[in-house]
């Protein structure tokens, strides 16, 4: 991971925030797309995407790459991808630890994988199959999971990093969804961090968490609270990260709120930079 560029602190990118994005253009400095958005998409989207490749450096994210099918992946959907991602010529783009459909059908959601070798084997299979097409960097999301499936022989954090290590591929850790689990299922999200490969950690995502009953969900729609900015400050203490992304889908508070928590990351990553150079 040691030739992929330092991006600085990014935005997600969504269409009711575009005016803003651009009056707040010296406090953003990259922005991560949505791939689908931009597949099959109508002209006017196309013209989009080239106006905000034009002014920011962007990141290509991924939804259905479905890299944990063990019937293989979609190669109409990965020619798309790489429409997409040879556009825009990003320094990374991203898809997550998960599947996303089986036997032909949609799921509508990214599902876990048992953490197993047999599981493994897929994503190294699939992951090679991407890496031919596209040779731009992949890295790899962890995911929220409410199921854990019984036959699972490892941890989360030890089926991750060996994914990621037998791949070659660059970790994207959310932040949040890492939070998420460890209040869900009950574990520590330090130990998690002593387990995974940090050096190969690229890219983080951060946004707040929402309480459903006794549960927390990721839903995209809150400010990051304190609790998931101290997994953030941990991760930057041990390893340099390339970009961190706020991703906010919905429930857009005014946009000198999501400036404010960019300007928290941004602080937070040179704050440390400086102490540990000190």
């Amino acid at each position: 991971m040691k030739n992929i560029p330092k991006l600085g602190v990014g935005l997600g990118f969504r269409e009711p925030l575009r005016s803003n994005i651009f009056l707040h253009r010296a406090s953003i400095d990259f922005l991560e797309i949505t791939t689908d958005h931009y597949i099959d998409a109508a002209p006017q989207k196309l013209i989009e995407l080239d106006l905000l490749n034009q002014h920011f450096p962007l990141i290509p994210h991924s939804l259905d790459l479905s890299l944990g099918s063990a019937e293989g992946i979609s190669e109409e959907y990965l020619a798309k991808v790489a429409e997409v991602v040879e556009r825009v010529n990003p320094a990374w783009f991203s898809d997550h630890i998960c599947f996303t459909g089986s036997n032909g059908t949609k799921l509508g959601h990214l599902a876990p994988v048992p953490y197993t070798d047999e599981a493994l084997k897929v994503f190294v299979q699939n992951v090679t199959r991407v890496k031919k097409r596209i040779t731009v960097p992949l890295i790899l999301e962890n995911i929220t999971y409410d199921l854990r499936y019984p036959s699972s022989a490892m941890s989360e954090a030890a089926f991750i990093r060996k994914v990621v290590e037998e791949t070659d591929c660059g970790l994207l850790l959310d932040v949040t969804n890492l939070y998420i689990n460890s209040r869900n299922h009950g574990y520590d999200w330090r130990e998690f961090l002593d387990i995974l490969p940090l050096e190969r950690v690229v890219q983080l995502h951060y946004v707040g968490s929402l309480e459903r009953g006794n549960r927390l969900i990721d839903a995209h729609s809150t400010e990051t609270e304190e609790e998931i900015w101290e997994v953030f400050r941990e991760v930057c203490r041990r390893t340099v990260v390339k970009g961190s992304v706020l991703e906010r889908d919905e429930n857009f508070p005014a946009f000198t709120e999501i400036v404010s928590e960019l300007g928290k990351a941004r602080e937070i990553c040179a704050r440390i930079s400086l102490q540990q150079n000190i």
